[in-house]
């Protein structure tokens, strides 16, 4: 599986709609190119940025609304699959903090509501309701799982991904650079206990008041880092094999140990 995340920045000088020809452009560069990825990731609320708290009812939209549309078509266009970052999803009166992955066909054929709510120094928590499960859909790609950020924090949702059959761990952030020694240690943590491939789209800039710390990476079920951003907007390329899976798990079965 060849693999590009894009690692987005995420300016207060920058409006929505400009983020929207920001990330059309790179999606035009990334079609130029000769070798095109199989899957391609977006990071955390990367359209209203995480810590606009003031406006999350005004970007909410439906789960099949712009953010959709656009990254729909250019799956199509693409010939790929797109894990499309997340976006506030207004259900009702509810808003949720929403992932969607979306396959060749511009079909949304999954989407996870973020379960586990950041709440220190964040208002997160209080505008947004969280997910009730956690969202595991095999795909030609293999068998992937889907999770948002503060989520690495809490081992016990990617056990359960595991348990529906996880293979590879999808992750996108809005994760700020003064705790980036934490988000290094998670990714790596949670893809070598679970034995899983782990990629993750985080995050660069400066956003009301905050840094992202980038370091958007893809980690193998070794737990070794093969690929890695620094901290400027990017386009990480990485390939990642889905038969060392099964071929690591057999090999050194610590999950099959696990006391239930």
């Amino acid at each position: 599986m060849e693999i590009a995340a894009i690692q987005f920045e995420v300016n207060d000088s920058d409006s929505r709609a400009k983020r929207f020809e920001k990330v059309e452009s790179i999606f035009c560069e990334i079609g130029c190119q000769s070798a095109k990825p199989d899957l391609i990731l977006l990071p955390e609320t990367w359209g209203c940025g995480y810590f606009d708290f003031d406006n999350y009812r005004k970007y909410a939209e439906p789960l099949a609304g712009e953010t959709y549309e656009f990254i729909a078509a250019w799956a199509k266009k693409l010939d790929t699959f797109i894990l499309g970052g997340s976006f506030i999803e207004a259900d009702g009166n509810d808003l949720f903090n929403t992932s969607i992955l979306i396959n060749k066909q511009g079909e949304l054929i999954a989407h996870y509501r973020k379960i586990h709510l950041f709440g220190y120094q964040s208002r997160e928590p209080q505008l947004i309701k969280r997910g009730s499960a956690p969202v595991v859909i095999e795909t030609e790609l293999g068998v992937i799982g889907l999770s948002t950020c503060y989520d690495l924090r809490f081992p016990e949702q990617y056990r359960e991904m595991i348990d529906l059959g996880a293979e590879v761990f999808l992750v996108v952030s809005a994760w700020p650079i003064n705790r980036i020694a934490h988000w290094r240690l998670f990714n790596q943590a949670r893809a070598l206990e679970n034995q899983s491939w782990l990629v993750s789209c985080n995050c660069c800039g400066n956003h009301r008041g905050w840094v992202y710390g980038g370091n958007s990476m893809t980690v193998s079920p070794m737990g070794e880092i093969v690929a890695e951003a620094g901290l400027e907007p990017c386009i990480l390329r990485s390939s990642a094999d889905v038969t060392l899976v099964d071929e690591y798990r057999q090999g050194y079965p610590a999950l099959a140990d696990r006391i239930k």
